[in-house]
């Protein structure tokens, strides 16, 4: 990130302008003010086995589980150039006699579908992050407690490990203290209807998902993360004129790390749940499923990956990263359309001339099935250019 402290000349510039409303000068002279982010484009050559998704489709500028069973009569082989993945944010940390402010935003332009390819295109940028801290405590949106980004691996696909990890971004009240952390965050519960059909989202939840973790290193330069949640799956609403009023309780545990070999290191995430739905694999599974009763029953999942990154020297590296996700489904509630198993593979080459750029060039396959044994394939080669600002 580039950064700068706002000078008394800078900040009174700031307060002329109106850019931050009532702040006091004696506040912004005591401010760092941090830009980052980064450029990166993107070259993606994909093959599906029964048809590429629209050009819109999700699953077109990255890999998302169950969104690659195709288009039966479309064309297999697809290619993609996009530059939506540049990122740009802009932090401020301030000292308040001792106290600690820190105020982020980031923004892309992933997964929005109102630009197209015709001319422009000129796609909307979304709010990745958005947050205050204050010493401990952290409000507004930001990674779930119930991830550790910094053990994704090293691949070009956006997330890379996809159907292995954890993955969500949403708002939440965090209280950090060394390596503890607890939150309480959004609750949203996904739901497949008795017998299979379209999922539901039910935004009833009144109380929240709560989550805490652990982080720690070990002497030998390794570091762990220990995550656990407990979440009340909710849903209230009317189906083909019958009532619904059900709640579940959902679990789940953990555990990631970073691992040193010499230069190399490992990387992992391992997880297990009751009711997980939308944490894991980017909702490959639902978080429950009706019954005959119109009750909820909690879907088990289990998922994790593991990365092993390789120095051929200064400039050039390679990742190996195998992930998986498999879910337990009732098929006498879910039907046999539910998504039953999933899993993917990468290597990839990263060469970087100096540390702010990199080029690289990755192969992924990558397979879904559901539980009537419909599947779905994607290969794909992906050429990037990143450039850390």
């Amino acid at each position: 990130m580039k950064q700068a402290r706002l000078t008394g000349v800078c900040a009174a510039t700031l307060l002329a302008l109106g850019g931050l409303g009532t702040a006091q000068a004696s506040v912004l002279d005591k401010t760092d003010v941090e830009f980052g982010g980064y450029l990166k484009a993107d070259i993606m050559f994909s093959d599906y086995g029964n048809g590429a998704p629209d050009s819109n489709n999700v699953s077109r500028q990255f890999y998302v589980p169950g969104a690659i069973y195709g288009v039966d009569g479309n064309g297999n082989q697809v290619t993609d150039f996009q530059a939506r993945e540049t990122r740009f944010n802009f932090k401020t940390v301030t000292d308040l006699d001792g106290h600690t402010l820190t105020g982020f935003i980031e923004l892309d332009f992933m997964t929005h579908t109102d630009g197209d390819e015709r001319v422009s295109n000129s796609y909307s940028p979304r709010i990745r992050h958005a947050f205050i801290s204050y010493d401990n405590w952290t409000i507004g949106q930001t990674w779930t407690t119930f991830m550790n980004p910094g053990a994704l691996p090293e691949n070009l696909d956006f997330v890379g490990a996809t159907e292995g990890t954890p993955f969500a971004r949403q708002a939440q009240l965090r209280y950090s203290n060394g390596g503890f952390q607890i939150a309480i965050e959004n609750p949203e519960t996904t739901i497949t209807p008795y017998g299979g059909g379209s999922r539901i989202t039910s935004g009833n939840g009144v109380m929240p998902d709560l989550i805490a973790r652990y982080n720690f290193k070990t002497s030998g330069g390794a570091s762990f993360s220990v995550m656990g949640m407990l979440r009340q799956l909710e849903l209230e609403t009317r189906i083909a004129n019958q009532d619904i009023d059900s709640t579940e309780l959902g679990y789940g545990a953990s555990v990631a790390g970073i691992i040193p070999v010499g230069r190399d290191d490992i990387r992992f995430t391992a997880t297990y749940g009751e009711g997980l739905g939308r944490y894991v694999a980017l909702n490959f599974a639902n978080g429950a499923v009706l019954d005959n009763n119109n009750d909820l029953q909690a879907i088990e999942s289990y998922s994790g990956f593991v990365s092993y990154r390789h120095w051929w020297n200064e400039q050039w590296r390679s990742s190996l990263t195998l992930s998986a996700f498999s879910a337990d489904n009732d098929v006498s509630l879910t039907g046999g359309t539910a998504n039953k198993e999933s899993y993917s593979g990468y290597i990839n080459l990263l060469y970087s001339p100096v540390k702010a750029l990199t080029f690289g060039v990755e192969y992924m396959y990558a397979k879904n099935e559901r539980e009537n044994g419909t599947d779905g394939e994607l290969n794909r080669v992906t050429f990037s250019a990143k450039y850390v600002l």
